[in-house]
C-alpha cells in the first residue's frame, strides 16, 4: 500500500486538481504549514484525505515530518501543483512495489498553458517520489531537496506527472524570495563572494537558460523563464553577500 504525500500552504488554485487525481490513493496525508485561504477547506472535502498541521522547517526536513506521519512505508510524495496523469496512476497502483528501489517520474512542466521543452530546469525533469520510507528520505536540505538514491536500485516510469510551477508572473516572484532566501540561509557559511558572483552567475544562468538549453525555441515563455532564472541567480548569490557583510 501507498500513502501520498503533500505539502501544503495557501494553493487553493491547485490542490483541487491535484488531489482529484490522487481519488485511487487510500491516503493522502495533507501537512499543512500555515495556510489561510481555502487549501485546508478543499483538503478536507476529499474522503481520502487526511490533514496534519505543522511548523515548516525547510522542505526536506518538513517532507520527511510529513512521511512520519503517513500510515503506509512506501511513500508517493506529490506537490500541490502536480497533477498525476491518469496513465500514471494506473502505472503505479499497478507496480509491484520493491522496498530496495526508489522510482523516478518525468514532469511535463507548462507555463501559459504550453508545454516548456526547454530552459534549464524544465525540460527534460525527472524526479525520485516514489520510495520506501525505512530504506531511505528525503535530504535535510531547505531547499533544492531529493531523495536519497544511494545503495538503492533505481527505476524510471513510463508516465508523467503534469506540473505547472507558475501560473501568473507574481508566482514567479514569490518563489524567487522564498528560494533566494532559502538557498541563502543554507549555503551562507560555506564560501565567501564579492560583488561580481551575482552578476557572472546571472548571466550565467540566462545564457545556460535561453541559449544553451535552447529557450529561445519556446518564445516570450521561453524569455521569461530564462530571466526568471538569472534575477533568481542574481538574488541569491546577493543575499549571500549581505549575509556575509553582516557577519
Amino acid at each position: 500500500m501507498i500513502s501520498v504525500t503533500i505539502l501544503t500552504k495557501n494553493c487553493q488554485e491547485t490542490l483541487g486538481q491535484t488531489l482529484k487525481s490522487l481519488q485511487d490513493f487510500e491516503e493522502v496525508l495533507i501537512f499543512d504549514t500555515g495556510s489561510i485561504d481555502k487549501t485546508l477547506q478543499i483538503a478536507r472535502s476529499f474522503s481520502n484525505v487526511r490533514v496534519e498541521i505543522g511548523e515548516f522547517i525547510g522542505f526536506g526536513k518538513t517532507h520527511n515530518l510529513a512521511s512520519s506521519l503517513a500510515k503506509h512505508d512506501f511513500i508517493l510524495s506529490i506537490d500541490s501543483d502536480e497533477v498525476l496523469s491518469p496513465a500514471l496512476a494506473k502505472e503505479i497502483k499497478s507496480l509491484f512495489l520493491d522496498s530496495e528501489t526508489v522510482y523516478s517520474i518525468q514532469r511535463h512542466n507548462f507555463f501559459n498553458g504550453k508545454q516548456i521543452k526547454c530552459c534549464s530546469g524544465w525540460h527534460p525533469d525527472w524526479v525520485f517520489r516514489l520510495y520506501n520510507r525505512k530504506k531511505t528520505a528525503f535530504s535535510d536540505d531547505p531547499v533544492h531537496e531529493k531523495v536519497l538514491t544511494k545503495h538503492l536500485k533505481k527505476m524510471r516510469l513510463n508516465s508523467p506527472i503534469f506540473h505547472t510551477p507558475y501560473r501568473k508572473i507574481s508566482d514567479f516572484l514569490a518563489k524567487m524570495q522564498t528560494y533566494s532566501s532559502l538557498f541563502s540561509e543554507k549555503e551562507g557559511a560555506k564560501s565567501s563572494y564579492s560583488i561580481w558572483k551575482p552578476l557572472i552567475h546571472s548571466w550565467s544562468a540566462f545564457f545556460k537558460s535561453y541559449i544553451l538549453k535552447r529557450g529561445f525555441l519556446a518564445g516570450k515563455e521561453g524569455l521569461i523563464i530564462s530571466m526568471y532564472n538569472a534575477h533568481t541567480a542574481f538574488y541569491k548569490y546577493l543575499k549571500l553577500l549581505e549575509a556575509q557583510q553582516r557577519k
